[in-house]
């Protein structure tokens, strides 16, 4: 993490958290109060730059999961760097999951997000789903040490 000469206001983690918490469809419209517009996004599935291709992420989530909700257990702020964890809840065709993950997140001088990071095991969401789960349960199994 950086020096904390480079501190962001801390409400804006806050704010930014608050934002996740409530997040809907109608909400994505408030995206701008909390990404810069050259943003960059990564997770296993993406990497975009930018407003528009980060809410098409949001957008997507919504149209394929129901319910979808975010459970922060844990955040840090040093200077302009954040580090959250989370577990993501939903359902995808009636069929609920729950996958932990953390953010690395990195806010410009004006306080909002020009860089986020998602750390996730998309394994860990496939084993829960019913259609794909057994063959990634026997892959996971097949590859585990504990399975020599």
């Amino acid at each position: 993490m950086q020096d904390t000469d480079n501190a962001v206001h801390p409400g804006t983690l806050s704010a930014l958290l608050a934002w996740y918490d409530t997040l809907s469809p109608t909400s994505l419209a408030c995206i701008d109060r909390h990404y810069a517009q050259q943003a960059r996004f990564r997770d296993p599935f993406n990497d975009v730059h930018g407003l528009a291709a980060i809410r098409a992420i949001f957008v997507h989530m919504f149209e394929t999961v129901a319910e979808p909700h975010f459970s922060i257990s844990m955040q840090m702020m040093n200077g302009d760097q954040a580090f959250i964890s989370w577990t993501f809840t939903g359902k995808v065709r009636q069929h609920a999951f729950s996958v932990p993950g953390c953010s690395y997140l990195c806010f410009d001088a004006d306080g909002l997000v020009m860089d986020h990071q998602d750390f996730w095991d998309a394994a860990t969401l496939w084993r829960q789903l019913p259609w794909i789960g057994t063959p990634v349960r026997w892959l996971c199994k097949r590859f585990s040490a504990s399975s020599a």
